[in-house]
């Protein structure tokens, strides 16, 4: 579960660009966080992973505090960054044992894991190849195998579709569902509304930093019966 209580954030003073943010995420659903470039997303998302400072409020992942208990909470989730131009000297496989480690995994699941999670996406082959070598799309698989390694309760994706070939775009979204199935928690921002309606049991629309709505795609459409999809209700939301 992760819980964002009251959150603001400021580049500049005065200046909001995350304005009192509350949502709770339950275990086991699908949350959309939909919004402009600029709308604050990958700002929430960085203060949820402890990237950045939160100015006001507080952020929980399982409980844990993510500033007052930063080890405790990072434990509890996965987190696939808005690049994944990361680590590019390092071959893939050194890349996801590098992962195992940190969240010391033990070698006979990581191998099994590695395994399927590699074969699944289609970097089993690839994964003795330095992540330097690898299109975007490969880097971005790499990462999304990395965050689902240790088998988190949580798990937070900026833009994960971004770069994936259809194969691989619609793996992701079933490892999403089949994940969210056994109780876990997925949170992640997307651009592509299309994928918003169709694997999100709730979505959250942001707009220059305050949050104007959130609930589920039948909540959403009751409040425009007149709009045929989610992409007229959001062009009409952010005017």
């Amino acid at each position: 579960m992760i819980e964002i209580k009251n959150v603001s954030k400021s580049y500049k003073k005065g200046n909001k660009v995350i304005d009192n943010l509350s949502l709770k995420i339950e275990n086991g659903e699908i949350f959309g966080f939909i919004g402009l470039n600029g709308a604050g997303k990958t700002t929430t998302i960085k203060m949820m992973t402890g990237i950045l400072e939160i100015d006001e409020g507080e952020i929980y992942i399982e409980g844990k505090n993510i500033e007052k208990a930063p080890v405790e909470a990072k434990k509890m989730f996965g987190f696939v960054p808005d690049s994944p131009d990361m680590f590019l000297k390092l071959r893939g496989i050194e890349y996801l044992n590098f992962i195992a480690d940190t969240y010391k995994v033990s070698t006979e699941e990581r191998k099994e894991r590695i395994e399927a999670l590699a074969n699944e996406f289609g970097m089993l082959e690839e994964l003795n190849n330095k992540i330097e070598s690898y299109s975007h799309g490969m880097r971005q698989k790499i990462v999304i195998i990395g965050a689902l390694l240790h088998n988190p309760k949580n798990l937070i994706l900026d833009e994960p579709i971004t770069g994936l070939d259809p194969k691989s775009s619609y793996d992701l979204k079933n490892i999403i569902r089949e994940y969210a199935k056994k109780g876990n928690t997925v949170f992640f921002s997307t651009h592509i509304l299309e994928i918003a309606e169709n694997l999100c049991d709730k979505v959250g629309i942001i707009n220059k930093g305050k949050l104007i709505f959130v609930g589920s795609m039948e909540e959403l459409k009751r409040k425009f019966p007149n709009k045929k999809n989610l992409e007229e209700i959001f062009i009409d939301i952010i005017k």
